[in-house]
């Protein structure tokens, strides 16, 4: 659901972990804790790796020190928010089948993008990067659905001129829930529009931490003392 799935999906960044979502259940934590037991990996930081702390939307990280995955961290989340819940997330997933045979369960585009509004400056160039790449896989050919998801979440303004022209309709039907592309004939005013509309995500996305952060630290310290 991190930067490893944007790989898969077209849009290269250099990562140095994986992160996951995972289905918060007795079972599923069971399984992950066998599976980070054969890794060698060591929760590090805070919070600890407790069921309430994933039901509460906190990432819990870990650090593998098995051979084959030296110093390879791994995130694990289970709520996110504006990001629906993991049953949903994975009805609509994306599978992707590697050499080998091995499964790679994808976060979908769309949740991806979802879970990436977040208050880091990484994020947002990467969610334009991605939906360029799916732009420009599919515009030859593409679905009422895709047409409405680029037009809900395309971030690069030449890319939402064209769409807006070519899609009056479904554009003109998508105003109340994005307003800027009222504006998708001047890229200049569309350009500021789109700043204005990142702004808002990540003080959404701070306020949902603030609390969280609170009681990141209040962790830390009590470990500290």
């Amino acid at each position: 659901m991190g930067g490893q799935a944007c790989v898969f999906y077209g849009a290269a960044e250099f990562s140095r972990d994986i992160d996951f979502a995972l289905l918060c259940n007795e079972f599923n934590l069971r399984q992950l804790r066998a599976a980070l037991d054969e890794l060698q990996a060591k929760n590090i930081a805070v919070p600890p790796f407790e069921a309430d702390y994933l039901e509460r939307g906190f990432a819990v990280h870990f650090r593998c020190f098995h051979a084959d995955c030296w110093q390879l961290r791994l995130d694990v989340m289970a709520t996110m928010r504006g990001v629906a819940p993991f049953e949903e997330l994975w009805n609509r997933r994306t599978v992707i089948a590697l050499e080998d045979n091995t499964l790679c369960h994808l976060m979908g585009i769309a949740d991806l993008v979802k879970a990436k509004k977040t208050q880091r400056d990484k994020d947002w160039p990467m969610i334009a990067r991605l939906m360029e790449a799916h732009y420009t896989n599919f515009m030859d050919n593409p679905t009422a659905a895709q047409i409405e998801f680029w037009l809900r979440e395309a971030r690069t303004p030449s890319i939402l001129h064209q769409l807006a022209k070519d899609h009056a309709e479904t554009r003109q039907n998508l105003l109340a829930q994005r307003p800027l592309l009222a504006l998708w004939d001047d890229l200049s005013a569309l350009e500021v529009a789109l700043r204005e509309e990142e702004w808002r995500e990540r003080e959404a996305d701070k306020i949902y931490w603030a609390p969280l952060k609170r009681e990141l630290e209040a962790l830390r310290r009590a470990l500290q003392r």
